[in-house]
């Protein structure tokens, strides 16, 4: 039982992960939209916090921050993305995205399933929502855990169309994402932003997987609807939308600490998640957090429903396996 369920949730994932791949590449490219680029760091911005000494005269604080970047919008990011590279842009770092959802969401969504199994009432055949919830960010945050390389190469991948000609990586694949990244810069960059990818597929998984669960229960004991599609639709639909408002902040932040690109024993651009985010909203104000929220929503709304409606259809394939 404890295999079925990953392999069940593995199919379901990368299905759902492929079919809304150009929704996601839209998301890290807003999210990213506004972003100081410094090729350079100067010793000054990236002076330590307790630092008492420095080398460098402070710059004018008029002059050190530009002005607020234009708003894009998802039409128009879309629309530069099709002019630039043409439609298979909209699938830059698909492969990543297979192999991000072959290692993470296999390994939450089998997590969960084996959970609920253990943390159901064996007598009312109910699962407590705390219960629900607990078993999301356990299965969530080992998931995130062991897919995280692939989400470094899937964001970098994602990314690269936007800068300049001169300063783009060109990854060929995953695998030639990871081996350069492993070569150039570390093994340890392929963990790069790991504890916000674990904390985000905490908040994810928690929410998605808990709420889905949970709404789906209500509907049917109520008798809204009846179990099948339109229930099925209707609860990953809403799950999606629980999952989005709880995880975008930390979606941007892990974003850009795992897009900063600087020299191997060079200093970052971002010391850690908590200096991106106090210089994301320094720069560009607290709402910068919820950077590319419509494509996020439009993307994890279609993910989910794709992930539970095919989930529930592969369920009862696999039924008597």
């Amino acid at each position: 039982m404890g295999v079925k369920g990953f392999v069940e949730g593995g199919i379901a994932s990368i299905i759902a992960g492929c079919s809304t791949h150009p929704l996601d590449l839209l998301k890290v490219r807003m999210q990213l939209n506004g972003e100081i680029q410094t090729s350079k760091p100067t010793a000054e911005s990236v002076r330590p916090a307790f630092a008492t000494t420095t080398t460098v005269a402070a710059p004018k604080l008029n002059a050190a921050l530009p002005p607020p970047p234009p708003r894009v919008g998802l039409l128009s990011v879309g629309k530069t993305i099709v002019q630039e590279q043409g439609l298979r842009g909209l699938f830059s770092g698909v492969s990543a995205t297979v192999l991000r959802q072959t290692l993470y969401s296999t390994t939450r969504m089998g997590l969960y399933d084996i959970m609920k199994q253990k943390w159901t009432d064996p007598e009312t055949g109910n699962m407590p929502l705390v219960r629900k919830i607990g078993a999301g960010l356990v299965a969530g945050g080992i998931g995130a855990a062991c897919g995280n390389p692939a989400d470094v190469a899937m964001v970098r991948m994602q990314a690269d169309g936007r800068l300049p000609l001169d300063q783009r990586r060109n990854y060929k694949s995953v695998v030639d994402a990871i081996t350069r990244m492993a070569k150039q810069e570390g093994i340890t960059s392929l963990w790069r932003g790991s504890s916000l990818t674990v904390n985000r597929a905490m908040i994810v998984t928690a929410s998605q997987l808990a709420s889905y669960d949970q709404i789906k229960e209500t509907i049917l004991d109520k008798g809204i609807m009846k179990d099948g599609l339109g229930t099925h639709v209707t609860a990953s639909f809403a799950a999606g939308f629980v999952a989005s408002v709880a995880s975008n902040p930390v979606d941007v932040i892990k974003t850009r600490v795992m897009n900063m690109k600087y020299e191997r024993g060079g200093v970052p651009p971002y010391s850690g998640a908590l200096d991106c985010a106090m210089k994301t909203i320094k720069a560009e104000g607290p709402m910068a957090l919820y950077k590319g929220f419509i494509p996020t929503i439009s993307r994890q709304g279609p993910f989910t429903v794709v992930l539970f409606v095919t989930l529930e259809q592969v369920r009862k394939l696999l039924k008597d396996f």
